[in-house]
């Protein structure tokens, strides 16, 4: 009878439900968001985000393998995100210069004023290493190409110049960091970087 019991209860125990892989990375990925806005990118270390998440540092490393990864998952998902946004706001606009410039510097600037103060640190973090510049280099090659696609249909033969576009995304992040940090308005950067993607294109040709 007790054996019976013993039985019966522990099959009403329901076993601590652990999460899937992709659900716990996902938690992984908000906590770090969250560590960064509130403390910084220097506080974002594997055994913090273990800490905070409320795993052991194994199931982080697991997951990124080292605080590169895991600052090169973040950079991976703001890209991805800064994607979507643009495609959706293409998607809308009409197919002249004037829409498409607007949709770039918009997108840029609003992506990096989402993420918040996160964003000019990851950046500046993967400027840090070789390996972590190489990846930031390799997501802002696929943009600049992107860019050089959209734009190409406005200008002449040759097109947008490689410095040209090199240059339009050096001031959009150096606009989109000021924005973030209050020294100008979120108007005034989309503002000019429009103008400056307007000029690139207008010194190309038509």
């Amino acid at each position: 009878m007790s054996s019976s019991v013993s039985k019966n209860s522990s099959s009403q125990t329901s076993p601590r439900q652990r999460l899937s892989r992709e659900a716990r990375q996902r938690q992984l990925l908000d906590v770090s968001w969250k560590l960064i806005r509130d403390e910084g990118t220097e506080a974002l270390t594997l055994g913090r985000l273990a800490e905070l998440s409320g795993v052991t540092k194994p199931v982080v490393y697991d997951h990124f393998g080292t605080r590169p990864g895991l600052l090169a998952a973040l950079f991976k998902e703001f890209d991805a995100r800064q994607t979507v946004i643009m495609d959706a706001a293409l998607e809308r606009a009409a197919p002249n210069l004037t829409d498409v410039a607007k949709v770039i510097a918009s997108s840029y600037v609003d992506c990096v004023l989402t993420q918040g103060r996160e964003i000019p640190g990851i950046t500046a973090a993967l400027k840090g290493s070789p390996e972590l510049d190489k990846i930031k280099h390799d997501f802002e090659a696929v943009f600049i190409e992107k860019c050089r696609h959209l734009l190409n249909a406005f200008t002449g033969a040759e097109g947008v110049s490689s410095a040209g576009l090199w240059g339009m995304l050096g001031a959009a992040e150096g606009l989109s960091n000021a924005a973030v940090n209050e020294d100008i308005a979120p108007a005034q950067a989309k503002d000019e970087l429009y103008e400056i993607i307007i000029s690139m294109v207008k010194r190309s040709g038509n």
